[in-house]
């Protein structure tokens, strides 16, 4: 049964400029998994701004707002096969088991100009 669903929206270029202008945001907002997962890209703003839209899509799949739970209480790990996954901890595990969510499905997508990731929780 769904319980929710969310979607989320990042416009890169903002993303870009946020990052430039504050360093310590990456290490603040992504984890160790997913700053290593797109060291090796020529651009990896697009990438992290998905993985933002991830944690923003699960907190509204929740019904909840930015703030519900820390940055790295939820992170996207990839297969190898390349289907990306959530993972979840902490404070959002907690207010996903009170949710009654046991499944997350997720899929991240961005173009030139804008990053995006719908997330359903079952």
């Amino acid at each position: 049964m769904i319980v929710g669903i969310g979607i989320d929206l990042v416009d890169i270029e903002r993303f870009r400029t946020s990052l430039e202008r504050t360093p310590s945001m990456r290490t603040r907002l992504f984890t160790a998994v997913e700053l290593a997962y797109v060291a090796p890209k020529s651009d990896p703003v697009p990438s992290l701004a998905a993985r933002f839209a991830a944690r923003e899509a699960v907190m509204k799949s929740l019904g909840l707002g930015l703030g519900a739970f820390g940055f790295h209480d939820v992170w996207v790990e990839r297969a190898e096969s390349g289907a990306p996954s959530l993972a979840i901890t902490n404070r959002a595990l907690e207010l996903a088991d009170a949710a009654g969510v046991t499944r997350w499905h997720l899929t991240l997508t961005h173009s030139a100009s804008t990053a995006g990731a719908y997330v359903i929780a079952e």
